[in-house]
């Protein structure tokens, strides 16, 4: 009798039986490695999110000025104001995959117009460039490409519709600042004609003659009549969007709701403008039923845009709640994409903005290792609301005003100070600076620190979900997204851009640098 054992089991056996223990253990052998396969078969498709197949939809969603600080800060103040453990998640925690690497052509620090553009083409420019490369000719972008296959495309966004981000996708100037010939072109009036079968956001000023009040337009163009002249089911009210059925609406369809910028989430009104959610689900839901019936997929970008408008603010409150806007639609599209295995979804920013610190030194002291958010639940509006109510009141006690309303209500600020009273109260300053000093209170207030109004030149997060998510692991430029939406898609970029080729969009910017004012984040004067 000879002992052995298989798996702890402990076996005896004669020498004639040695074939069938040889057998035995093999078997054993086998069924060991197919549980473990199956188990990391499963890990890597369904509970990672991550699934190998052929690719019909991309949804590539793009949290402007996020950076990996802002998504700490996030997590940490909705475990802070839910009581969770600390080991609780945000949506966006559960899909992270890499970094990605965000310089411009012209710059280390890219600006939201290079950055689109690089996704978008697949090349680097300077900053200020829409869809045209380093010379200022056009370049073809993965949503022109996707309409040159067949698919169906979408555009969402919470800043005006022809701001950088959208625009790069959809048009070709040499300077974001021209968003009057960016809605010429995003409705079809363009070489290539109409490429985009949907549009929510804000910003219908660029689509409005300078004839109208609420016109933002430097010409009589009024660009929605031809809008409809070329198809489109036009809106801009919410009533609209609420009316619209899925199951019957036919594309192309263009609802915008606010002249400018579509409000920050902590000042938004549900009855008048829908939340980056709700414009994500429809978009889906549209654009998914119309690619069922042509048996083509679709290509979707959605932008949370004012992200970044608060981190230029240096507002953390408002930051906060957008980002936590963001996550919620996050959530929608990943479970979009579990009832799509065929999807991708691909989450990334185009920038830093800020220099956001979550942690600061306001003296000499060696610093308290904390922060405190209590100060950020107090806070009622952002900092672009409090100084348009400042620069609009017309009472007799502006400083009362001060003190009552906007440290009172809307900050639940008590320790401020006669220069801060004396700074709100003077309204002749520029709305940007109300707000700017505004986001300094509740940042200092809150142990916050920024480093800048403007952009950074830090590696951002990169984010994945669904169908071969796994090959955006690791540190990527941020071209390297677009290749792969272009790749998984089987889009043709370059023949769009041999199609652009000869023609001339509006203007193409003298200044490499692409330079520009702080116009490119509001629309009014500042």
């Amino acid at each position: 009798m000879v002992k052995a054992s298989l798996l702890g089991v402990r076996l005896g056996y004669h020498r004639e039986d040695y074939g069938k223990l040889l057998v035995l253990l093999t078997t054993g052998l086998l069924l060991s490695v197919a549980v473990a396969a199956s188990l990391a078969w499963y890990i890597a498709t369904v509970g990672g999110g991550h699934r190998r197949g052929p690719v019909r939809n991309v949804v590539l969603m793009i949290s402007d000025g996020f950076g990996p600080a802002s998504q700490t800060l996030a997590r940490n103040y909705n475990q802070y104001v839910k009581d969770l453990p600390e080991g609780t998640q945000l949506p966006l925690d559960t899909i992270l995959v890499g970094s990605s690497r965000t310089r411009s052509s012209s710059s280390f620090v890219t600006d939201s117009a290079a950055g689109a553009t690089a996704f978008a083409c697949i090349l680097k420019t300077y900053n200020g460039a829409i869809g045209v490369d380093p010379s200022g000719v056009p370049c073809g972008t993965v949503l022109e490409a996707a309409k040159d296959r067949g698919m169906f495309t979408g555009l969402v966004a919470t800043s005006r519709i022809t701001h950088a981000t959208p625009a790069s996708f959809s048009a070709h100037v040499g300077s974001r600042g021209d968003e009057d010939d960016i809605a010429v072109q995003q409705i079809g009036e363009y070489v290539l004609g109409r490429r985009v079968d949907l549009m929510f956001g804000g910003g219908y000023c660029h689509f409005l003659p300078n004839t109208s009040a609420s016109s933002c337009r430097s010409d009589q163009k009024d660009v929605i009549a031809s809008a409809k002249q070329l198809g489109w089911n036009v809106a801009i009210d919410k009533a609209s969007f609420d009316q619209i059925d899925a199951r019957k609406a036919s594309l192309p369809i263009l609802n915008l709701f606010t002249p400018d910028h579509m409000s920050y989430n902590i000042d938004r009104d549900p009855a008048v403008e829908p939340s980056l959610t709700e414009m994500s689900k429809m978009a889906l839901e549209l654009l998914e039923r119309a690619s069922r019936k042509s048996g083509k997929g679709f290509f979707l970008m959605i932008e949370g845009s004012r992200i970044d408008m608060a981190a230029h603010s240096n507002d953390p409150a408002t930051h906060i709640q957008d980002i936590f806007a963001y996550n919620e639609a996050i959530n929608h599209v990943k479970s979009f994409v579990d009832k799509h295995p065929d999807t991708v979804m691909i989450s990334v920013s185009d920038h830093e903005t800020g220099g956001l610190s979550v942690g600061n030194q306001l003296g000499p002291a060696y610093p308290v290792y904390d922060w405190y958010p209590q100060q950020i639940i107090n806070v009622q509006h952002s900092g672009e609301f409090i100084a348009r109510e400042l620069k609009a009141y017309t009472g007799p006690d502006i400083q009362g005003f001060v003190k009552d309303t906007v440290f009172g209500k809307w900050l639940g600020y008590a320790n401020y100070t006669s220069e801060d009273v004396a700074f709100l109260s003077n309204t002749t300053k520029l709305n940007v600076d109300l707000e700017n000093y505004v986001g300094t209170i509740v940042s200092n207030a809150a142990g916050l620190g920024w480093a800048t109004h403007g952009h950074s030149a830090v590696d951002v997060n990169l984010y994945a979900y669904g169908a071969n998510a796994d090959e955006l692991s690791g540190n990527h430029e941020n071209t390297e997204i677009g290749r792969f939406i272009a790749r998984h898609l089987r889009l043709n970029v370059d023949k769009v851009t041999r199609d652009l080729k000869g023609w001339i969009p509006g203007h193409v910017a003298t200044d490499a640098h692409g330079n520009f004012d702080a116009k490119h984040y509001h629309a009014g004067p500042l």
